[in-house]
Formats: C-alpha cells, sequence, structure tokens
C-alpha cells in the first residue's frame, strides 16, 4: 500500500481558538503576546490585524499606534502544543496516526482511509471542511511524503492533492523556504538568486550538497521521496485495533449492537489465527457533536469469543450516551494474552466447566465491577493479618515464600489444617489489631473483662493463651498471646497480649470475632 500523508497548517492557530471561545472578540482585531526583555512582543495574530500591517515580533506599543483598539491577551508556553493535541486527537476519527507539527500544524498518515470516504478528494475536503466549519482558518494537502504535503499546505494558493510521483512537478514553483529549511540557509539561497524549487531542483545533488551542507540534501530528498520520514503519533495505536464508520449518525442501541457486532467478528477472527484472547477491551465512539463516549470490558481469561464478548458490551451499552449521533466505531483490545486451549472429554457436550465458569465470572464483574470478585488463599506467614492473601479468581493458587517445592507447600497446608482443628480462627480478622483496656489478675491468665469502644465487656469463658511468634527474618519485635474470650452476652472474641506480662504496662489489642 502507497504512503499517503496529510498536512494541515493552522494560519491563525491561537487568535481562532481564542476567538472561538469567546465569540464577542470576533470583530476586534486580536494579538497574543510575550514580554520579551521588559517589552511586550506579539507571539501570534489574527486575520484581522495582519491585514492591518500588524505581524509577529512586532512591539506591541506600536501595533496600538496603528490599531489603538487592539485587543492583547497573554501568551502561555506551550499553548500551542496543548490545543495541537486536543486537535491531533479528534483527528483520530479519520486515521489512527495523526502527530503534531509544531508550531502550527498537523501531519496525518491517511494510508488506505480515504476510500472510506468516497475518494482522497471528499476525504480531504470533509476535514478541512469541518475545521473551517469549527472557526479554524486552515489549508491542507495530500501527498506520498510528509515534506511535499507540508510545502504545498503552507506555500500553495488552495488545498491540493497530488498525485503519487508528482512531487517534483508540486514542488518546482514553490520557494525553498517550502522545504522546512533553516534561516540561514534560506538566506543564502536569496542572495544567490535561488528564489524558487526549480532554481536549482535539476542541479546535481553533489554540487548542492558541498554548497548547502547535508541537511539540505536531507530536506529535499524528503519532500522527494528519495529519503524516509516518519511521524509520531500522537497515541501509539493498539496492534489490535478496528474501525468502522457510518455515513448517518447512529443514535439507537440496536444498531450500535449491530456495529460492535461486525467489530468483534473481525478483530476475534484475527486473534483466533494468532491463538490470543482479550483480556481488556475498549469501544470508542465518536459522536458527531465532537464527543467522545466509550466503555470497557474486562475479562477473567483470554478469550476471542466473540459472542461472549458482545454479552459483556450489551450490559454496558445503556451507559453510553449517543447523543446527536455516532458516527465513527472504534474497538481497542488494550490487553490481550495467549489462548490456552484447555483439553475436553470427547463426551462433553458442553463444553469445559471452567470455561463456562470464566464466562459466568465475566458477566458478574460486568455488573459489579472489573476485579470485584476476588478469592483468599493460604500464605506462608505466621502474623495472622499476613497468612492470606487477596488474589484473582482465575489466579493460580501458588504459595508465597513457597517457590515450587510441592512437598513444603502440602505440609504448610496440613500444619494450617491442623491449627484449624484445634485452635480455630475467628470468622473476621480484622486487617489491624485494635488496642483495648484489659483487666488480668496474673500472668497467663486469661482477663476478667475488657472495653473496646467504650463498652465494658465481661468475660465468662476463655481459652489460651496459643503464643505466635514474629518472624524474625522479615522484623523484631514482641510476640502475641492470644485468649478465646466468651462475655457475658454469649459473643466471643479473639484478644491478644503483646510481650510478656506487666502490671500496668501490658498491651492488648482485639484481632477478630467469632460467629
Amino acid at each position: 500500500m502507497a504512503k499517503r500523508y496529510i498536512a494541515i497548517w493552522f494560519r491563525h492557530l491561537l487568535t481562532d481558538w481564542y476567538i472561538r471561545k469567546h465569540p464577542d472578540c470576533g470583530n476586534l482585531p486580536l494579538v497574543f503576546s510575550i514580554n520579551q526583555r521588559g517589552k511586550q512582543v506579539i507571539t501570534a495574530t489574527s486575520k484581522k490585524t495582519e491585514d492591518a500591517g500588524i505581524y509577529m515580533g512586532m512591539a506591541v506599543a506600536d501595533a496600538k499606534a496603528i490599531f489603538p483598539e487592539l485587543q492583547v491577551t497573554a501568551y502561555t508556553p506551550d499553548q500551542e502544543h496543548t490545543l495541537l493535541n486536543a486537535l491531533g486527537q479528534w483527528c483520530i476519527r479519520y486515521s489512527p496516526v495523526v502527530a503534531i507539527d509544531q508550531p502550527d500544524g498537523l501531519l496525518i498518515d491517511a494510508s488506505g482511509c480515504a476510500h472510506l470516504w468516497g475518494g482522497e478528494q471528499n476525504y480531504l475536503t470533509e476535514i478541512i471542511l469541518k475545521l473551517k466549519a469549527y472557526g479554524y482558518d486552515v489549508r491542507g494537502a495530500m501527498a506520498d511524503t510528509i515534506g511535499t504535503a507540508w510545502a504545498v499546505s503552507r506555500y500553495s494558493s488552495d488545498t491540493i492533492i497530488v498525485a503519487g510521483g508528482f512531487e517534483r512537478k508540486a514542488l518546482r514553483p514553490l520557494p525553498p523556504a517550502s522545504l522546512r529549511l533553516e534561516e540561514a540557509l534560506l538566506t543564502k539561497l536569496q542572495q544567490l538568486g535561488f528564489h524558487k524549487i526549480e532554481d536549482f531542483i535539476h542541479l546535481p545533488l553533489n554540487a548542492l550538497k558541498r554548497r548547502f551542507g547535508q541537511a539540505f540534501i536531507l530536506r529535499l530528498k524528503q519532500a522527494l521521496g528519495a529519503e524516509r520520514e516518519d511521524i509520531i503519533p500522537i497515541g501509539v495505536p493498539p496492534v489490535y485495533e478496528e474501525r468502522l464508520s457510518s455515513q448517518d449518525p447512529i443514535k439507537t442501541a440496536k444498531a450500535i449492537i449491530i456495529a460492535l457486532t461486525n467489530l468483534l467478528d473481525v478483530i476475534c477472527h484475527k486473534l483466533q489465527q494468532e491463538g490470543k484472547g482479550i483480556r481488556t477491551a475498549t469501544l470508542l465512539c465518536y459522536r458527531i457533536d465532537d464527543q467522545v463516549v466509550q466503555i470497557t470490558i474486562g475479562t477473567n481469561g483470554a478469550s476471542n469469543n466473540a459472542a461472549h464478548l458482545l454479552k459483556l458490551f450489551e450490559l454496558k451499552i445503556p451507559t453510553l450516551a449517543p447523543g446527536p449521533g455516532i458516527d465513527l466505531f472504534i474497538l481497542q483490545a488494550s490487553l490481550v494474552e495467549d489462548v490456552i486451549a484447555a483439553q475436553e472429554k470427547i463426551w462433553s457436550a458442553t463444553g469445559s466447566a471452567d470455561n463456562n465458569i470464566t464466562k459466568l465470572l465475566d458477566r458478574i464483574e460486568s455488573k459489579i465491577g472489573v476485579g470485584s470478585v476476588k478469592r483468599y488463599q493460604v500464605v506462608e506467614h505466621y502474623w495472622p493479618e499476613m497468612s492470606v492473601q487477596v488474589i484473582g479468581v482465575k489466579e493460580e493458587q501458588k504459595m508465597v515464600n513457597a517457590g515450587d517445592n510441592k512437598e513444603q507447600v502440602n505440609l504448610l497446608q496440613d500444619k494450617n489444617l491442623l491449627l484449624n482443628l484445634f485452635t480455630p480462627r475467628p470468622e473476621k480478622l480484622l486487617p489491624t489489631p485494635l488496642p483495648i483496656e484489659v483487666t488480668a489478675p496474673i500472668p497467663d491468665y486469661p482477663p476478667m473483662n475488657f472495653r473496646f469502644l467504650g463498652h465494658l465487656h465481661e468475660i465468662k469463658k476463655a481459652d489460651g493463651p496459643e503464643r505466635i511468634e514474629r518472624e524474625w527474618w522479615l522484623d523484631d519485635g514482641e510476640h502475641r498471646d492470644y485468649y478465646i474470650v466468651e462475655d457475658a452476652a454469649g459473643r466471643r472474641y479473639w484478644i491478644f497480649r503483646l510481650g510478656h506480662y506487666a502490671v500496668n504496662q501490658s498491651q492488648w489489642f482485639i484481632h477478630g470475632f467469632f460467629a
């Protein structure tokens, strides 16, 4: 596929943007200024001020002498970049690859995009007319090379499409400045009488290189397509992305589902061929009022089942606001993983049970939130609050710090099983123990009562102590002596004393509640 590029030039970028935001200023002469060495200097002008002879670099005081009613707005550094980035994001509806061309332009890789709008002429015309409708004075050009498109957009009299192979012809009548050369080099060309590119384009490259340097030759070759030139897009598009445009704005949920079905069929077919599946996918909907709405789904396991993914999207389609209508859909698979095919029984007609569970979990999480369903697994730690961890419901059950030694894992599981049989654990464990006030008669004796959250609990039954040591290889500190206690109301608690008994100095904590 032949490369095609579009260069867009915003002739009065900042002032057009300001007038768009402040319509009342449209009839007034407007400039942006910055303080340089104690005086205000113009950095951007509007068309009206240009027609009056006011130009960039001119002192504001001199400009006001020409136009007393001149309106001056303070210039903010990088203001153009911020504005071009927003305009570039808008242009992504026409191509996935859009780049900023500082200080007042955009570059679009239009390769393979024009046919969606009925040809290059309609494609370029729609982009330019839409930008003009938003109040921007723009010019645009399309060519096989970035250099030619840039030159024609700025130095030709109209919006032009340069056919492939005609770059030299399009460049000949243009001035040397259209090659994006430095000022010193342009001055030298002017002094030598080279006022147009046709004055030197026929000369041998070796002679031009000796006279004007390698930078001059590079720009000339880039414009003619003899040297490669790449652009840096605003956002790198995902590897797996599909686009679908509509000539008529789409507003209904049924039409959105039809468009989404087509996109999923294409992207899932591609993923199936490569043995991959979607973990996270986003549907971007570009509305005709320039707003972008989106919905995102996630799966517990890589999936390339279009029907299953469609059901996940359908649960979120009611949250989309199509507004006046959607004219472009983009489906992005932002997270893709390898699909591990599970062996199924020959006589099974329903498929893998594990796969069905994954689909059920996906649908549950689509309703209550991605990652909401969790499970707990045992972790190799003595400290109770560290002995379990929350993991994804489909994650591998692997013991922390146990490595790949299955005997060690089984031994720890057996140890925890024995602990649960002989020393019950509370149904609710606090993530952080809370301090309590305790009255205890003598060392290693269960307390008689404790005060928690201002309420006094009289202890009728108690069991303990069970000593749990700290892991010396992780941190230093006192051990814990745990007791299971039951108050007069029949409620049972898990409390502990930190360290050895000390009169009027022992620290007690509550750590859990039994059913």
